[in-house]
C-alpha cells in the first residue's frame, strides 16, 4: 500500500540562500528584549561559562585588538573588552545592538554591519570571534573566510556554537531537546515559539564543528582545533591565521 507523506512543517525564519539575512535579522528585532533571559533557561545558565571559555582561548591582552562578529548584546565583547583589548562589535541586527550599548560595561565600539562583507582592512585584529552567529549566515563559509581576512597573521579565529554531538544516542537526546523544549521557552517569553524552534532547525543545515574544523584548515589556519563541551552539543572551533 502506498504510504501517507507527512507535510514538512517550514520554519518561517529559516530560509535558504540570499532572503536569510531578512528572516534572520526579523527574529533577532522581535526576541532581542528577552535574548539574555532565554538563552539563561536554554543552557540553565551554562553559555555564560561557555563563553569565558572562548575569551580565554582568545588569548586576547592589553594592547591587543580583536572584533566580536555577530556581537548580539554584548557578552563576549564586553568580556574580551575587560582582558584589556580594544574591541569592536559587529551585528546587523539593530535592536540587538541597543541592548549592548544600553549596558555599558566597557568601552567596545558597536556598529552595525553584514557579517559577509566586515568593513575592515586585511590583518587587523589579533582576535575574531563569533559566538551563536556563524550558522545564521546564509553562507557560514564566507563569513568565516572574512573572519580570516580580517585577521592578522598570527591571530585566532573563535567560532562557538551549537555542534552536533558525535554519540548518536546523545546527539537524538539533544536534538530532541532542542526540537520539543526549548520552543516551549520562545512561547512563554516572547510569545513567539518558532524563533527558537529556528535554532533546531538552522543546525540541521548547519555543517558542525567539523565542517567548520575542515574549513579553517582549508583557509590556511595552524592548530585548526574542536574543543566539544557537553559531549558536543556545544563546540568551540580554534585556528591561528
Amino acid at each position: 500500500m502506498p504510504t501517507r507523506k507527512r507535510a514538512s512543517r517550514v520554519n518561517p525564519y529559516y530560509q535558504s540562500g540570499e532572503a536569510r539575512a531578512g528572516r534572520v535579522q526579523d527574529l533577532f528585532g522581535e526576541i532581542a528584549p528577552r535574548y539574555d533571559l532565554i538563552n539563561d533557561l536554554q543552557s540553565f545558565g551554562l553559555h555564560r561559562a561557555w563563553k569565558r571559555k572562548l575569551v580565554e582561548l582568545s588569548a586576547v591582552r592589553l594592547g591587543m585588538t580583536a572584533l566580536d562578529v555577530c556581537c548580539g548584546t554584548g557578552d563576549i565583547a564586553f568580556a574580551l573588552c575587560a582582558r584589556g583589548a580594544q574591541v569592536a562589535g559587529l551585528d546587523f541586527s539593530a535592536p540587538m545592538l541597543r541592548v549592548a550599548a544600553a549596558r555599558k560595561e566597557g568601552v567596545v565600539s558597536f556598529m552595525q554591519g553584514d557579517a559577509l562583507q566586515l568593513p575592515f582592512p586585511d590583518n587587523t585584529f589579533d582576535a575574531v570571534t563569533v559566538g551563536y552567529g556563524l550558522r545564521n549566515l546564509a553562507s557560514w563559509q564566507r563569513g568565516l573566510d572574512e573572519m580570516w581576512r580580517v585577521a592578522k597573521p598570527g591571530g585566532r579565529l573563535l567560532v562557538l556554537e551549537f555542534g552536533k554531538p558525535p554519540n548518536a544516542i546523545w546527539r537524538a537526546l539533544y536534538f530532541g531537546y532542542l526540537r520539543g523544549a526549548v520552543p516551549i521557552f520562545g512561547r512563554l517569553f516572547c510569545n513567539n515559539a518558532p524563533a527558537y524552534a529556528y535554532i533546531y532547525e538552522s543546525l540541521q543545515h548547519y555543517a558542525g564543528q567539523g565542517g567548520v574544523a575542515d574549513c579553517m584548515r582549508q583557509l590556511g589556519c595552524r592548530e585548526a582545533r574542536v574543543i566539544n563541551l557537553i559531549g558536543g552539543a556545544m563546540s568551540i572551533n580554534l585556528g591561528v591565521k
